[in-house]
């Protein structure tokens, strides 16, 4: 999914001329703390609710506040680990999106990011997660799959992140397409790798969904 899928067109820009106090309004009624500032189709930077409040002065004009993340923004091609990426350097709840040609085409809210994400067949698909450590010299993919292939399985997603307590460690997450880890995990074990992390789903019925099927059984009579 790129950035230009994901633009929240309900939120809209500032200009330099307009005040603080219709940015407030605007922030209260979107119910976020930042909005993006716009001149002439170029992306200026951010202005929050926090710079206004500081001020303490809500008649100032926008071009008057100290914009920030003026560098917070993404081209429209660009993925949505891009997005998420800038956000976290960032910090903040919207992220920018400029066409090719610079000019300013919309913003990505975090949330509807998130969203997005939890849409992906990586999420929604049943399956389990496991976690191992292992040497980063020894990492390879391509070997891991063969091994999760190998027993009639697939990984989803997967993710790389460093070990803080051993930098010479990295840490693999996967999601993979079964519920029962049992003889995945026994073949990564004995390969020599660590597992140090799983997670299976269960399904578990509710007394309304018993109580459903019960009923459409009985309509089946």
């Amino acid at each position: 999914m790129i950035a230009a899928e994901l633009i929240n067109y309900m939120i809209p820009p500032l200009k330099l001329s307009d005040e603080g106090h219709k940015a407030m309004i605007w922030m209260e009624e979107l119910r976020t703390n930042q909005l993006p500032v716009v001149e002439k189709g170029k992306f200026l930077g951010f202005l929050s609710e926090e710079i206004i409040l500081e001020e303490n002065n809500s008649t100032h004009r926008v071009r008057d506040y100290d914009l920030y993340a003026e560098d917070c923004f993404v081209f429209e091609n660009q993925h949505f680990y891009d997005v998420i990426k800038l956000a976290s350097e960032y910090e903040v709840q919207l992220v920018a999106v400029i066409s090719e040609t610079g000019s300013f085409t919309g913003v990505i809210a975090i949330e509807d990011t998130i969203a997005a994400f939890a849409q992906t067949t990586a999420v929604q698909v049943p399956g389990a997660i496991v976690v191992i450590s292992m040497n980063q010299r020894d990492y390879s993919l391509a070997e891991i799959s063969r091994l999760v292939e190998g027993e009639h399985a697939q990984i989803l997603s997967s993710c790389v992140t460093n070990d803080f307590k051993d930098p010479s460690k990295v840490k693999l997450t996967l999601k993979i397409n079964k519920t029962d880890l049992s003889h995945i995990s026994a073949t990564f074990e004995r390969f020599g790798y660590k597992i140090i992390g799983r997670f299976q789903e269960t399904e578990v019925k509710s007394n309304e969904k018993d109580r459903y099927d019960m009923l459409m059984k009985y309509l089946d009579i």
